[in-house]
């Protein structure tokens, strides 16, 4: 439990102590979790204009790394996989180290 928290950027030395039994109290704290394809930039009037089939043109090259975020926080990048026939679920290829706050 403690190397999950050091692969997320949390350091157990600064945590009051952290043991695996007081974890147990955040298992069931529901956390809202994003994985970004990639972000275009448009203005209203073209959002607007978008029908059904349109496309919109991403920041990101197919075969590149999607960015997963927890409630907002970027902590990992990923690839998009195939789950089942229709179903789409992400694989985490690398964990984003946070840079501590002071």
């Amino acid at each position: 439990m403690l190397n999950e928290l050091t692969d997320l950027g949390i350091d157990a030395s600064d945590a009051g102590g952290i043991h695996a039994h007081n974890l147990e109290a955040v298992y069931d704290i529901p956390v809202t979790v994003s994985a970004v394809l990639g972000k275009s930039t448009m203005q209203v009037s073209q959002l607007l204009k978008l029908g059904r089939g349109a496309v919109v043109e991403l920041d990101r090259r197919v075969g590149e790394a999607i960015d997963i975020y927890v409630n907002n926080r970027l902590i990992a990048r990923g690839e998009v996989v195939m789950v089942d026939e229709s179903r789409l679920g992400v694989t985490m290829t690398e964990i984003i180290k946070s840079e501590k706050k002071t």
